[in-house]
């Protein structure tokens, strides 16, 4: 008798078959991994030493604008990296 665990998932595979990429998608997606974490950490870095700048002076303000800034950028790089991935699952075989 199978689990409802293994029947969830075989219902799941027969929706979604398992994807494979093939070499060529394999290297296009490592590099987008590759560019878009070098984009977030970058970004990451330089707002963090400004909200740290802030913090360091007192200025609430600034300090507050910088951490909504780096949430929206944070949330837009990982979006257009998504948006990018799903690009290449897209390319035709």
């Amino acid at each position: 008798m199978k689990s409802a665990y293994e029947l969830a998932m075989e219902r799941l595979a027969k929706a979604e078959p398992t994807r494979t990429p093939t070499p060529a998608q394999k290297a296009r997606l490592a590099e987008i991994n590759t560019l878009q974490q070098a984009k977030l950490a970058e970004r990451e870095t330089f707002l963090r030493g400004l909200i740290a700048q802030a913090a360091v002076t007192g200025n609430l303000q600034e300090e507050a604008e910088c951490r909504l800034q780096l949430k929206r950028d944070v949330e837009t790089i990982r979006e257009e990296w998504e948006a990018k991935k799903e690009a290449v699952w897209r390319e035709v075989r």
